[in-house]
């Protein structure tokens, strides 16, 4: 038996590696154990399985039902929470919304997805007017009413049914939307298990958005091991330490220059004797990661992932800095040049994944068969990305082959930035590339090339784009160029563009 049967067997708890029977069966146990902590205040499971049938309960009166999609734009709550797991309960598609995203960015997502409602909080009405979402198309969360006599309804669910559509900025055009099964976010909560070294009591701190993998894989994690999700509303760098020592957390996920941040505060406002236990994710590099440790406190578990392969398909268990370590269990990493060839140790090639478990990568991209066939061939995902293998068999990540950026643990995509300032009537043409970033993972840089007699300043440019892009997609770095070099195709080479960010014009810089 192989180290993927073992764990298979081990886990497998008659549920098929699904979610719906996973989840009922938790909800439905008496057991007054707290679930999650939101803020400090704790929901016992009782409690939680009550707001869960509410939520059901008030999708049925509403006519929304299995096979049916909601679209949610909501802050990280314990409401929120709730109404996931009705929708997953109920066979009902989530479509997670961005609330970082303005109108240009949620009028993409519910025109392709076409949800059935969307369910936000009122500070996002002028964004979803701006979205064309009329009032009628949407219920603010607070206003939803519930039953207190619900009962927790199970329709036949398999681990094949869509369970989400998540939107990824991982390339040069329009946002793809990852078609994630009830099977893929069992896999990324078991991968999260597997990550973070999670245990019986083990307190696991959640300040990730829920609109992306990193925070929802968590969702299930209470239901497989005797654990608490302790989730605050949003990562705050001055308030970090007395949440996480008031939580007694013990395990962070880090991404987006996080830990970063935390190293940089000043000593005098850390708490004496504060550590963390365990910090698992993705961006700590080699000559970074001693230092981190020492300062932190802690155990690094750094990895490799993507939505596509619901979620994580590495972890490095052995602590060896800069590694992304080893495949997962039920992963198989292959490392091919161009001709679709194994490379040499120490040599570079693309990450291409497979797996002897059936629904492991996502079945198709929503209504994108082109990307859905140059991503999934022959049952291996081929990830885009570049790493090499050293002679213990421990993978190194290099870089993405996409045209996208690496933004404050977003995924952004230049096409994305493009497609708006396009929109300013002074400006004939832009590029947006990624440059090294002094915290994090990387900065973003934007070239224009202004129409004629029509420059202006860069902060009025800003000014104008603030209110069209989320914070994260706001270029740091702006030129201007008189020309850009371009490919028989009329794309720009934006290989032969000097990425020099000390000639740039920087926001950061100014606003200091």
């Amino acid at each position: 038996m192989n180290g993927f049967e073992q764990y298979f067997e081990k886990r497998i708890e008659n549920d098929q590696w699904d979610v719906a029977p996973l989840l009922y069966r938790g909800l439905s146990q008496t057991a007054e154990q707290d679930v999650i902590e939101f803020e400090s205040v704790p929901l016992s499971r009782k409690v939680l399985a009550q707001q869960v049938a509410g939520f059901q309960q008030w999708l049925v009166e509403r006519g929304i039902t299995k096979g049916d999609s909601v679209a949610v734009m909501l802050s990280n709550t314990a409401e929120h929470i709730a109404l996931l797991y009705a929708l997953m309960l109920s066979g009902v598609v989530w479509i997670p919304v961005n609330t970082k995203v303005k109108g240009p960015g949620v009028r993409y997502i519910v025109e392709h997805a076409t949800p059935s409602l969307v369910i936000a909080e009122p500070e996002f009405a002028d964004v979803l007017a701006d979205a064309g979402v009329l009032a009628g198309q949407w219920v603010e969360l607070q206003s939803m009413v519930l039953a207190h006599d619900a009962v927790l309804r199970h329709p036949t669910i398999t681990p094949s049914d869509t369970l989400c559509i998540i939107y990824t900025s991982g390339t040069t055009g329009a946002p793809k939307g990852v078609v994630f099964t009830h099977r893929m976010m069992r896999v990324a909560s078991e991968a999260a298990i597997q990550v973070a070294g999670v245990k019986a009591g083990s307190r696991l701190f959640l300040w990730e958005p829920l609109c992306h993998i990193g925070g929802a894989q968590m969702l299930l994690v209470p239901f497989l091991e005797n654990v608490c999700l302790l989730i605050v509303k949003r990562f705050s760098a001055s308030r970090f330490w007395s949440q996480w020592q008031a939580a007694r957390a013990t395990h962070l996920h880090y991404l987006g220059g996080i830990l970063d941040i935390l190293v940089r505060l000043p000593q005098d406002e850390v708490p004496e004797g504060a550590s963390i236990q365990t910090a698992w994710g993705a961006g700590v590099s080699k000559n970074a990661w001693v230092a981190t440790q020492e300062q932190l406190g802690c155990e690094l578990r750094e990895c490799y992932g993507m939505t596509e392969c619901s979620s994580f398909a590495t972890f490095n268990a052995s602590g060896k800095p800069g590694s992304i370590g080893k495949a997962l269990p039920w992963i198989q990493v292959e490392l091919l040049d161009e001709e679709g060839h194994a490379v040499a140790t120490g040599e570079i090639g693309q990450m291409v994944l497979s797996s002897p478990l059936d629904g492991v990568f996502l079945p198709e991209y929503l209504h994108n068969a082109d990307a859905t066939q140059k991503t999934v061939q022959q049952g291996k995902l081929y990830t885009g990305d570049a790493a090499w293998q050293d002679s213990d068999g421990d993978l190194f990540f290099v870089g993405r082959k996409t045209d996208s950026m690496r933004v404050r643990g977003e995924n952004v995509s230049a096409w994305e930035i493009e497609r708006i300032f396009a929109e300013h009537d002074a400006v004939e043409a832009s590029a947006a590339v990624g440059v090294a970033s002094d915290i994090g993972e990387q900065e973003i840089m934007l070239f224009v090339k202004f129409r004629p007699d029509s420059e202006l300043e860069w902060s009025e440019l800003i000014q104008w784009a603030s209110k069209k892009l989320a914070s994260y997609q706001v270029p740091r770095f702006y030129r201007a160029v008189e020309r850009f070099e371009l490919t028989p195709s009329e794309r720009i080479k934006k290989h032969c563009l000097d990425k020099n960010s000390a000639l740039a014009w920087d926001r950061l810089a100014v606003v200091a």
